[in-house]
């Protein structure tokens, strides 16, 4: 049977935080679960364009339980506030979904002085997942979803020396990288997870290719950046999906009482379909780049896991 957003069961009394839940892809996870009665935190950058999404989802589904939030993933002292705001404010949090990202953007830094998407894409969901972690675990079903991309299995191999890409920087090969960290991440969390026992699971998800606004809320481009993104939005604009389709994976990873952590969700043929549980590839779960990317990432944020916090 296809699974569609009909199939998500009720969530009345649930918590659920996503990042980039202003448009796009987090903004149709946020409307499908505050429409089978989450309480739905809607994190995001810009606030404007915050509210307005929360003012279109309270007018199609009235009741709606929304909280807009400021999040900005390219800044670790916007994510420990937000974190430390929203653990005040709500004790349990049941789902985290890491949605947001840019893509394929010109070289830039992010406030921390990190590379862009490997900062934001990456970084960012790192260090707000690890000081959200006390309020997951103390959900007795809490999931993490991490947004991935079939960019991961291209030009994406993590570069432990120079991760930033000072030496050769490519905007493709930067969001290769930085969605290849997403799914390495969100796997390796599962493993630490299940090694203590919580109650909490990690799932990855990718969207295939879905006609979103990714590529415009990135800085904006020029020369030749620019017209690989005009031909990417192209492609899409031709094959891909809509971002209701696009959403339904992590919706399903989300909410799926038969899905289990280390699980990938995607859509059938790869970059269209409904979403199905697809097999992991062994690259993506080699113990060696998986431990190399979690430590970097320590390094880099200077936040680590407390995996029993809030037991």
């Amino acid at each position: 049977m296809t699974w569609t957003a009909a199939n998500i069961p009720n969530q009345t009394g649930r918590v659920a935080v996503v990042t980039g839940a202003n448009s796009g892809l987090g903004f149709e996870t946020a409307r499908e679960l505050a429409r089978k009665g989450a309480h739905v935190v809607m994190a995001a950058r810009n606030l404007e364009k915050a509210a307005a999404a929360e003012r279109s989802i309270s007018d199609e589904i009235p009741g709606a339980v929304l909280e807009v939030r400021l999040l900005d993933l390219g800044s670790l002292d916007s994510v420990k506030t937000f974190a430390n705001e929203l653990l005040d404010a709500h004790r349990r949090i049941d789902f985290l979904v890491n949605n947001a990202g840019v893509m394929a953007t010109p070289p830039a830094k992010t406030d921390d002085g990190f590379e862009l998407q490997f900062g934001t894409n990456h970084l960012g969901h790192f260090a707000l997942t690890a000081q959200l972690m006390p309020g997951l675990v103390r959900s007795s079903t809490g999931r993490v979803v991490t947004v991935t991309s079939v960019a991961r299995h291209s030009r994406g191999k993590l570069n432990a020396e120079d991760p930033h890409l000072t030496d050769g920087y490519g905007p493709w090969r930067a969001y290769g990288q930085s969605k290849r960290a997403n799914s390495h991440f969100g796997f390796e969390l599962d493993r630490r997870l299940s090694a203590v026992g919580a109650s909490v699971a990690s799932l990855v998800a990718h969207p295939g290719f879905s006609h979103t606004n990714l590529q415009s809320h990135g800085r904006r481009s020029t020369g030749r950046t620019g017209r690989s993104q005009q031909f990417f939005r192209d492609l899409v604009r031709r094959l891909g999906m809509s971002a209701a389709e696009g959403a339904l994976p992590q919706l399903r990873a989300a909410t799926d009482p038969s899905a289990k952590g280390g699980e990938l969700y995607a859509p059938r043929w790869v970059i269209s379909g409904p979403p199905v549980h697809r097999p992991v590839l062994p690259t993506s779960r080699r113990s060696h780049d998986l431990k190399a990317l979690w430590e970097l990432s320590e390094q880099e944020t200077g936040v680590t896991f407390d995996l029993r916090a809030g037991q």
